[in-house]
């Protein structure tokens, strides 16, 4: 039984006995935690020389995000620093006589060209004396040296300058430190804070994604999220730069392969693109992980509870506890995190507990832990070297059976208990990079990185067709689950050249490798379901952005690919007649181009317009497990063609004071595109020409210093030619596009202490070609409290705050069966608390 299980002495390693053990070790030392602003003067040594190289060493070693454009600095030189300074204090140092002043928001450190002139730097003993928050409203080169205002919450975001310029974020996704007010399509980046909100109201990373991107399709709520797309197709999901989803075998589970309490910043560049490599047909998602904080050794503490408010009980309740220590030492960097999740049976919104995916696995009535290590190192003044582990499984506890639903009558799938056939499903993935910088490399940035990742997702048993065989059970009685093993290892090389003719040009050239061997098995029999394949690639890319005049931004590149995917000879199970398939090498050579422009009348907005291509694999073992005539051969099979998406964008950005707003058309094209449809019991794949296209806009309105709005929405559509004759004659279900959505969120600090969060999204019915698949809508609205104790922080969250009622999108457009027509969750209740100490 779960409860018992749960509160045994046996369970003592359990998320809710850590929690308990972290909260005693807090509260004991909890006379000594300290605010941030305490620790943040200490000494540093940089010598004089170029600039670039010292800010990046600077933040590294006082464990903070800097973004800015290598180009905007290239050339400039620095006195460097010397003795003890704080972090803005540091910076003013570091750029006294530049022209350029550090500004403090959500993503970090960016630069910004200094609004007054420079003046000649005080001693490093009064600076570092005066390092106190930035005052709302000034450059923060000065606001080292005014004093803070006692009365004004020390949370609260600065205003907006008059005639502010859009916000300088760079985005590592884009591998050539493309500023994301710059970029010539829509760039999203979510910092930190938005995503401690998220999680806050739920832990699960489908549900982080989707309420923060608005062309992201709504959760599942489920440990496999196929069908969760970005724009209409497959996103290319990294954890800083490495690759997590399998795009030669999808398994629908690349978005839980790490905790996202791991996650600081999350960069989302919408649109096809090769820029990362294969694909990334909807965009790139890129996560970026936790950053060690300044001082020799910090910790942080964090446990929350989740809960139903009605139909309390042992069963329902939820457990997370996470643990982090970090630090710097000298040139020595690290940091070491673990997270441990026990979560609880859902309910819906009437107290019935939601049905169990015990095929695709499910993340109610599941454990998890995310461990993650980074150790980085600097050599000299402008070469890093850093190392990074990430592992994460996650479990079913399998305690309970589903309860068909029935559509008609509006009855949701349930659960009771009972123990599922079978070994429960789980994810297992080990991530694991090392990243070589040298920031003045004869004038040039290099980053080159190794990686290495293995992955095993497991699904549940069933006696589905597809596994009987008469041959080792009486048909209809063989249980059997699918496993799907991949292991990848590749490189990224990178140089940039930031400062040619005059500073107006900026190239960016390197080189990928990738070699991402998998299989696919059925884990009770041993049978084979799709054979060992070998996919390897070779990528070489040029990449420009060249400003012929002040106003005007040109971006473009190419990419080379050159692949061959290698698979084996295989037998097909029974029932596809257990048909000989002759393996053999399918060779891959295509170009791929990009180019854009960005064009700015005033600093306050731009428009801009790109088109991009993204290359992409067919669902090899969809395409494999389902053959079913005799002599076919792998080497003439038209089906593993490479998918090659065009993308086109056109939009405007906008910031001027309290208001900022974006606005964009999109539509991608393929001509050999691939879409999934289900045929009897399994899910199959057809190649053929589509094409999705939409609108997307977000306008944010800051009321005060303390109060800021948000309004997003998008539009998505997607057809297809069902019938071979080139007119796109039908529409794409919802197991391929997402429903228009209208997002609302309201962030409000009422006084030093206390803040708040409202979001509320409607999503809008849609239709489809098969009435069956009708989408009816609904709208959700969740809130949450956060207060600042004398030693950490206390928080309070309500998801579904008006316990609204509804079946979810998944389960409405994406297939017609009555195991998988599931409601979402119920108004839920989460108090959690975290200390830094």
């Amino acid at each position: 039984m779960r409860d018992a299980q749960r509160f045994s002495l046996q369970g003592c390693l359990s998320p809710l006995a850590l929690s308990l053990t972290l909260a005693l070790a807090a509260a004991g030392g909890g006379a000594h935690a300290q605010p941030a602003a305490a620790q943040s003067a200490r000494h540093f040594s940089i010598p004089a020389g170029p600039l670039a190289p010292a800010l990046n060493r600077f933040a590294q070693e006082s464990g903070v995000a800097l973004v800015v454009d290598a180009r905007r600095i290239a050339g400039l030189s620095t006195q460097g620093l010397n003795g003890r300074y704080g972090v803005d204090a540091g910076f003013a140092q570091l750029l006294q006589g530049t022209g350029q002043a550090m500004e403090k928001t959500d993503a970090g450190y960016l630069l910004a060209p200094a609004a007054v002139p420079a003046v000649p730097p005080p001693s490093p003993a009064s600076l570092a004396s005066l390092a106190l928050p930035a005052s709302p409203g000034l450059p923060r080169a000065e606001s080292a040296a005014v004093p803070a205002v006692a009365s004004a919450p020390a949370a609260l975001a600065p205003q907006p300058r008059e005639g502010e310029a859009l916000e300088t974020v760079v985005v590592q996704a884009s591998r050539s430190n493309v500023e994301a007010d710059k970029a010539p399509q829509t760039v999203q980046i979510i910092g930190k804070a938005d995503i401690e909100r998220q999680l806050t109201l739920s832990t699960n990373s489908s549900d982080v994604l989707s309420n923060l991107i608005p062309s992201y399709t709504p959760s599942r709520g489920k440990m496999n999220g196929s069908g969760e797309t970005l724009r209409g197709r497959t996103p290319l999901i990294l954890i800083d730069g490495v690759p997590q989803s399998n795009p030669i075998r999808p398994t629908g589970r690349e978005a839980h392969t790490i905790d996202f309490s791991m996650v600081e910043r999350i960069e989302v560049v919408q649109g096809a693109n090769a820029v990362n490599g294969l694909g990334a047909t909807g965009g790139t998602i890129n996560l970026i992980t936790k950053r060690p904080e300044n001082g020799a050794f910090n910790q942080h503490v964090d446990m929350q509870a989740t809960m139903p408010t009605s139909h309390l009980g042992s069963d329902v309740m939820g457990y997370k506890t996470t643990y982090r220590a970090s630090g710097r030492k000298d040139r020595l960097d690290y940091l070491f995190a673990i997270a441990g999740e026990d979560q609880g049976l859902y309910r819906d919104a009437k107290g019935r507990s939601i049905g169990a995916d015990n095929t695709q696995g499910d993340l109610m009535d599941s454990r998890s832990y995310d461990v993650l290590g980074k150790i980085g190192y600097w050599l000299d003044d402008n070469q890093r070297l850093q190392f990074s582990v990430n592992r994460y499984r996650i479990k079913s506890e399998a305690n309970y059976l589903a309860v068909a639903g029935n559509r008609a009558s509006g009855t949701p799938t349930t659960s009771v208990r009972g123990t599922p056939e079978g070994t429960p499903p789980w994810n297992d993935v080990w991530t694991s990079s090392v990243s070589y910088n040298h920031y003045d490399l004869a004038g040039m940035e290099l980053s080159a990185m190794a990686f290495h990742q293995d992955f095993e997702g497991l699904f549940g048993a069933d006696n589905s067709a597809t596994f009987q065989d008469a041959a080792i059970a009486p048909v209809g009685t063989l249980y059997d689950q699918s496993r799907a093993v991949s292991e990848k290892f590749g490189s990224k090389v990178t140089l940039t050249k930031a400062d040619l003719l005059d500073h107006r040009l900026k190239l960016t050239t390197g080189f990928d490798t990738l070699v991402d061997k998998g299989k696919q098995d059925l884990y009770g029999t041993g049978r084979t379901y799709v054979p060992n394949s070998e996919y390897r690639n070779l990528s070489l890319f040029l990449q420009g952005e060249y400003k012929p005049f002040d106003r005007w931004t040109l971006h473009g590149g190419v990419r080379r690919e050159h692949a061959d995917l290698r698979i084996d000879s295989y037998r097909t199970l029974a029932r596809y007649n257990r048909v000989a398939v002759q393996g053999g090498t399918l060779d891959f050579n295509e170009t791929l181009y990009n180019a854009g422009v960005v064009f700015a009348p005033t600093k306050e907005w731009n428009v801009f317009a790109n088109y991009s291509e993204g290359f992409g694999m067919p669902d090899v073992g969809r395409v494999l497990r389902a053959i079913n005539t005799p002599g076919q051969d792998v080497d003439d099979m038209q089906s593993l063609r490479p998918i090659v998406t065009q993308s086109v964008e056109l939009g405007a950005r906008f910031k001027r004071d309290a208001w900022e707003a974006e606005a964009s058309y999109f539509r991608s094209d393929s001509d050999f595109g691939s879409r999934v449809l289900r045929v009897n019991d399994a899910f199959l794949l057809a190649r053929e020409k589509n094409r999705i296209e939409g609108v997307e806009g977000s306008v944010g309105y800051r009321f005060s210093s303390a109060h800021r709005g948000k309004l997003s929405y998008a539009h998505t559509k997607g057809r297809y030619d069902s019938d071979d004759n080139g007119s796109l004659d039908a529409r794409l279900d919802g197991l391929n596009v997402a429903p228009d959505r209208l997002m609302a969120s309201w962030n409000a600090q009422w006084t030093e202490r206390l803040s708040s969060f409202v979001q509320v999204q409607h999503a809008f019915s849609k239709n489809f070609d098969d009435p069956a698949k009708r989408f009816g809508g609904y709208t959700l609205a969740d809130a949450s409290l956060n207060y600042k104790l004398p030693h950490g922080t206390l928080r309070l969250a309500v998801a579904n705050l008006f316990n609204r009622n509804y079946i979810t999108y998944y389960s409405q457009s994406a297939l017609v069966e009555p195991l998988r027509y599931f409601a979402g969750r119920g108004r839920t209740l989460a108090v959690g608390y975290s200390l830094d100490f």
